[in-house]
């Protein structure tokens, strides 16, 4: 199960126009090569497949653009990449790069990106991962080197 909006990305006017003139929706972007995608906005292979991953991530249930972005700062640029990795430990590296405490839900997020990149036709959303995610912090809890300062409460 996919979105069927557009995604929201950072382009320029010029790419914007770009992209018209070649009959490209921004829909589209999610399913090209970087370097085709470079070629048509004229910018860098790395640029285009930032776009690609962004796009690419915004056709999850419950991802928008800037949790899409979240996922690009630590370094994924597509859901094969997502496969194997572990939702709690995705969630402390982005506390851990944005120097504070962050919604516990996220986590939530974070798990669904990673059963989404393994299982994409289950339908599932961000809150179907609460019960894993607070059972799983119940018995391992957060890195010591969360501060009481940096915890955010976890209201549910």
């Amino acid at each position: 199960m996919t979105k069927n909006v557009p995604p929201k990305l950072p382009l320029t006017m010029d790419e914007r126009n770009r992209l018209r003139r070649e009959k490209m929706k921004l829909s589209d972007i999610a399913d090209m090569e970087p370097v085709f995608l470079a070629g048509i906005l004229d910018t860098s292979t790395q640029r285009a497949r930032i776009l690609i991953a962004l796009a690419t991530f915004q056709r999850i249930p419950s991802v928008g653009p800037r949790f899409a972005q979240d996922l690009v700062d630590l370094g994924y640029f597509s859901l094969d990449e997502l496969k194997e990795a572990d939702g709690a430990k995705l969630f402390d590296d982005l506390e851990r790069l944005h120097g504070r405490g962050i919604d516990p839900c996220v986590e939530d997020q974070f798990r669904l990106v990673v059963d989404y990149a393994n299982n994409p036709e289950r339908g599932k959303f961000w809150w179907d991962f609460t019960e894993e995610r607070k059972a799983y912090r119940a018995q391992f809890g957060y890195p010591k080197s969360r501060t009481n300062a940096e915890k955010v409460q976890d209201g549910e």
